[in-house]
């Protein structure tokens, strides 16, 4: 697994995307003020991804509360080469949230699960 993102997870979108971009000066490589998530050029390889928590949440299937909103404040966001594989040889090891789906406005394939200390993580691979 290559680590490509750490997305943070936000409830004032617009507000953190200016901060990130104009406060900061990170670089924006997808996405602007109005569009709900955003990718700012990152270090490394790895980029800072920025995403209204209420998406997320819809992703994954959780219900959006305030319970939710105080959970998941990042994701860690890994590229596999295949979804699938990865979920079979992982899911006697860990429970997953999601199994293997298509993201077709994201154009990926993701699932997700979490850590020991209940920190979300995404593995994807890209559609196209």
């Amino acid at each position: 697994m290559n680590l490509t993102h750490i997305r943070l997870l936000v409830d004032n979108y617009k507000e953190c995307f200016l901060f990130y971009r104009d406060v900061l000066g990170f670089e924006v490589s997808w996405g602007d003020e109005h569009s709900r998530y955003a990718d700012f050029t990152g270090i490394g390889g790895v980029k800072l991804g920025l995403f209204e928590r209420q998406q997320m949440m819809a992703a994954i299937g959780a219900e959006y509360t305030h319970l939710a909103r105080n959970q998941d404040k990042t994701t860690l966001i890994f590229k596999v080469e295949s979804v699938e594989d990865t979920y079979e040889k992982m899911k006697d090891k860990l429970e997953f949230i999601t199994k293997p789906h298509e993201q077709a406005d994201w154009m990926l394939k993701v699932a997700h699960f979490r850590d020991p200390a209940g920190n979300l993580i995404e593995i994807y691979e890209n559609l196209y």
